[in-house]
């Protein structure tokens, strides 16, 4: 049995001078841990994700804040400048664009989330099925390749004017126009995940193709997934809102932040601040999906993770 070798320091020949070991300068650095530690390696998930839950604060406590009926008529009262009792001023018809630019951020978020969601989940579907399954890819992808020649705002015009204005119609017409950019992405990763030795392993073994498409490659799509919901979010917010704004999205009668800029805009050299409150809320709304995206983005990155 050999027995251990202890290192012994190394010791400086007689007759040679040593210089004594430097202390260290800086102190060595330790990551923080936890959710604090997690916000101050990533600021823009921080400045984002923060911004963005202001705007769905507004939203739920519209009522609250000490708002009025958005719908309610004051000729007496119209086109008011901003002051202390109308703080965002009045429209044409004396309603509080306050009140509506509160009550509006219902309908934008409520757009942006549900296409978000619904655009990830059905083109999440198509591009597993496309990307692992041959046979299908082709024709799949072609169909795909065909509403994607189409840019999204003209189809999402196309497709409302078959039917009546509603917000369930605005989401289901952008929902139509963003799944094929999702499913083309999930389609992509999937081409890579499927030549990875554990997929191999598992065709080998006998596990059945929903099996590994489930256990083995949906799990590996999450992370680019949740970062492409993210700008589709801010897409759908902004296409809600040209819709809205060109007379061919939600009614008029519903507060939303399109509508009120598409109301103000005959009186927009005169009285600016009817389309400038609104363009500023859906503006930041925007701006703090997109950087709560890129944020995301980094800290899934296992590339960026190594730098920070």
């Amino acid at each position: 049995m050999a027995s251990a070798t202890i290192l012994a320091p190394k010791v400086a020949p007689e007759g040679v001078a040593a210089a004594a070991p430097l202390p260290d300068v800086l102190p060595p650095v330790k990551p923080k841990k936890g959710f604090i530690g997690f916000l101050r390696r990533h600021p823009t998930i921080a400045i984002g994700g923060g911004l963005l839950l202001i705007m769905v604060l507004i939203a739920i406590f519209a009522p609250y804040l000490w708002t009025v009926d958005p719908t309610a008529l004051a000729p007496a009262r119209r086109t008011r400048a901003p002051s202390a009792q109308y703080w965002f001023g009045t429209d044409m018809l004396g309603r509080d664009v306050y009140s509506r630019v509160m009550y509006g951020a219902r309908v934008s978020l409520i757009v942006g989330f549900a296409v978000a969601l619904l655009s990830s989940v059905i083109g999440l579907a198509i591009g597993l099925v496309s990307g692992f399954i041959r046979w299908a890819d082709s024709i799949i992808m072609r169909v795909m390749d065909g509403l994607m020649s189409i840019p999204p705002i003209l189809l999402a015009i196309a497709l409302m004017a078959l039917t009546r204005g509603s917000v369930q119609n605005v989401i289901i017409a952008i929902t139509i126009a963003e799944v094929p950019r999702v499913s083309r992405l999930v389609r992509g990763v999937v081409l890579s995940l499927r030549e990875q030795p554990y997929v191999d392993a598992a065709v080998a073994a006998g596990t059945r193709t929903p099996v590994i498409m489930l256990r083995h490659i949906l799990p590996n799509t999450l992370a680019p997934m949740t970062v492409q919901a993210t700008y589709i979010c801010a897409s759908a917010m902004i296409i809600e809102a040209i819709l809205s704004f060109i007379g061919a999205g939600t009614p008029p009668i519903i507060p939303s932040w399109g509508n009120i800029m598409a109301e103000g805009r005959a009186l927009w050299q005169v009285k600016p601040y009817i389309v400038f409150f609104p363009a500023v809320f859906l503006s930041v709304t925007v701006l703090a999906v997109n950087l709560l995206g890129d944020g995301l983005r980094d800290a899934l990155d296992p590339r960026m993770a190594k730098r920070l």
